[in-house]
């Protein structure tokens, strides 16, 4: 019987790759796409899969031009003037006060669960009080 060893491997022996660079982008590519993904309406996720790239480094990009046009002029963008609106503030608490009293209603799209003598009752979405009141007093008379 021969008996051979086996073979270890250290990292000096293995063929190792060359280290991976970082893509670099032009000047041109990083500007059109900061200026496409600074329209009104843009998609900066849509601009990046068009453009090749990961979504995360437009949004470095755009913050990075953002910065720096702060400094100087503002973009575009950012110039429009305030507009203001004429406003008028009339009274409504007589249209408040002379209106009936409307139940509130409540939107809900939770859950209520309820253990009563070995019966497990569950309320989803909106429910009213007076349906879970029926309810629990039916559940009463079971016992």
């Amino acid at each position: 019987m021969v008996c051979t060893k086996p073979s270890v491997h250290t990292m000096s022996e293995q063929d190792t790759q060359a280290k991976r660079r970082r893509r670099e982008h032009s000047p041109a590519l990083k500007r059109e796409l900061i200026e496409r993904s600074l329209q009104p309406g843009a998609s900066v996720s849509g601009i990046a899969l068009e453009g090749g790239i990961n979504a995360n480094l437009l949004f470095k990009w755009r913050r990075e031009h953002l910065r720096a046009n702060s400094q100087g002029a503002l973009p575009a963008l950012r110039t429009a003037a305030a507009v203001l609106l004429p406003v008028s503030v009339q009274s409504a608490l007589a249209e408040i006060a002379a209106a009936p009293a409307m139940p509130v209603s409540r939107q809900s799209t939770g859950s209520i669960e309820i253990d009563i003598g070995g019966a497990r009752v569950r309320l989803r979405g909106a429910v009213d009080e007076a349906n879970v009141r029926v309810v629990l007093q039916a559940l009463r008379g079971l016992q």
